[in-house]
């Protein structure tokens, strides 16, 4: 992580501080300072609550939390009340800044700010930083005691994935794993020349050569047939033909980085071949997001990768320019071998945590305790039936506008989620506009199974020297891909870049990663 040892002496200092303004709170068991000893928390165990509780005060804390960037005041939402209306708490909602956020927050962890509560993105590196320095409370004896709704909604899986040094320093939400990038093609430029969707990587190539050789889109040699971002240059469905579906895959039972798959060389080889043909857009390494989807909706375009969550802004963008265009995802592509995948997401797109420096470390707990009961994160993630959705043969549909006005923000407020029934609810978000299910559905419905591939390593634990090296090793796996193809290196020059990934972490990151994959298979 990004200054470590910078982050490493705030919080030596920042600590020093917590601890003396927090030595006589009398909850040093649940704030983990206890010296006993003995053995590691385990994952809470979906047990009863006890028979018997000393009696609770009425009156309970406001609570201070924090919580990632909205465009939206937490305070102001309409949740926020209904939250406190059947939690019984009141809570101060401040939020991180939508630049620099962990910057921000490392210097408010180190400084021993008193949040009770402190929302973060699935940043499992940061996260366990912070429990390792000491910096978070052990949540195993609080849930124990106070999380009974905690215990039956979060799994243990979930929980074990969370450890560090065998205790619980957070709560995840778990995200549903689906696949979410896919190559979108014009159809109607298919349908003016008669041509069919392709469905293997040899058809693929035909079609793109049609779109260049006969200008479905009238563009006089001003566009290309396909176009990608230069940050993505391992462009989902494509890396699938060539058996590299995710940034780690199993070969032979072992785990191994794009750099070191045997597909790589051969996939760049292609990539460099279409680019020499002028099949690539030849400004295709300077595209940003905006400047890709800009050239597909202006006609320039006839093939990009796009996500399920932006068709509807390109839709509309498209046909505002040109209103008998359709386009849609192609099926995974099947290469020279059959191979052929789509990868999926997966892992915890938010954790939760309680600082050290927490006033009230057994309400906060309570609070999510209170938000994890079925029927209120049910109001919470959908609202009322007839007002907010209707529900049909196992699907929730949300009624618009008030839906988005009113719910639209639910996942910002979760801190830990029903994680059998949350997928379900969660679906209801995508069919706010039809179209987004639409491209939702196909990528995850229609598309077989066999041609979704599950990260395996979305639900990993965590990993020290992969977290550490993993954003650098993407990066230089990008830049070597780029430099393939528009013609800089040679596709045989993988081996030489492989030499060059593993001295860099990549092999540090394997060893780690493998120890820990040979465990799964026991």
């Amino acid at each position: 992580m990004k200054n470590r040892r910078w982050l490493a002496l705030l919080l030596g200092t920042g600590l020093v501080l917590a601890a003396a303004g927090c030595g006589s709170s009398g909850n040093n068991g649940a704030n983990g300072n206890n010296s006993s000893g003995g053995e590691a928390t385990k994952a809470p165990a979906k047990t009863e609550a006890p028979a018997t509780k000393e009696p609770e005060s009425d009156t309970k804390p406001e609570l201070r939390v924090l919580n990632l960037w909205s465009k939206d005041d937490y305070n102001t939402h309409p949740l926020a009340k209904v939250i406190e209306e059947r939690t019984g708490y009141k809570v101060n909602y401040e939020m991180l800044p939508a630049d620099k956020a962990m910057d921000k927050l490392n210097l408010l962890i180190s400084s021993a700010e008193a949040y009770d509560v402190i929302s973060i993105a699935g940043d499992k590196a940061i996260y366990t930083d912070y429990a390792k320095m000491g910096a978070l409370v052990d949540l195993g004896p609080l849930i124990e005691e106070y999380g009974d709704n905690i215990k039956a909604s979060i799994s243990e899986d979930s929980f074990e994935a969370m450890k560090v040094d065998g205790k619980i320093y957070s709560i995840p939400n778990r995200s549903s794993e689906f696949a979410g990038y896919n190559l979108m093609i014009r159809t109607d430029w298919l349908e003016k020349l008669d041509l069919q969707m392709p469905t293997t990587l040899d058809e693929f190539t035909a079609v793109l050569k049609a779109f260049q050789d006969k200008d479905p889109g009238g563009t006089g040699g001003k566009g290309a047939p396909m176009s990608i971002d230069g940050a993505l240059a391992t462009v989902a469905n494509i890396t699938g033909a060539f058996g590299i579906a995710t940034g780690w895959s199993d070969q032979g039972g072992k785990l191994v980085a794009t750099a070191q798959n045997p597909g790589f060389k051969e996939y760049l080889t292609y990539m460099a071949d279409l680019y020499k043909q002028g099949l690539i857009d030849k400004e295709f390494a300077v595209n940003k997001d905006a400047t890709l989807k800009e050239k597909f909706t202006s006609g320039q375009i006839g093939v990009i990768q796009l996500p399920w969550f932006d068709i509807p802004t390109v839709a509309d963008a498209l046909n505002k320019n040109f209103p008998e265009a359709k386009f849609a995802y192609l099926p995974a592509l099947k290469g020279k071998d059959g191979k052929m995948g789509i990868g999926m997401s997966g892992g915890y797109d938010r954790i939760t945590f309680i600082p050290k420096s927490a006033k009230h470390p057994e309400d906060a707990i309570k609070w999510i305790n209170a938000k994890l009961e079925p029927e209120t994160f049910k109001l919470i993630s959908l609202g009322e039936e007839g007002k907010h959705y209707t529900y049909s043969d196992g699907v929730y549909s949300p009624i618009l506008p008030i839906f988005t006005d009113e719910r639209g923000l639910a996942s910002s407020y979760l801190t830990g989620i029903d994680e059998v029934n949350y997928p379900i609810y969660w679906q209801a978000r995508v069919k706010k506009d039809e179209r987004l299910f639409a491209g939702f559905s196909y990528l995850n419905r229609e598309i077989p199974a066999e041609g979704r591939v599950a990260d395996p390593l979305a639900f990993a634990p965590s990993l020290p020297e992969y977290a550490k090296n993993n954003a650098s090793l993407n990066q230089m796996i990008n830049d070597f891909a780029v430099k393939v193809i528009v013609g800089e290196e040679s596709p045989d020059a993988v081996t030489e870049f492989a030499a060059k990934f593993d001295a860099a972490g990549g092999a540090a990151s394997a060893k780690e990663i493998n120890e820990w994959y040979a465990g799964t298979k026991k």
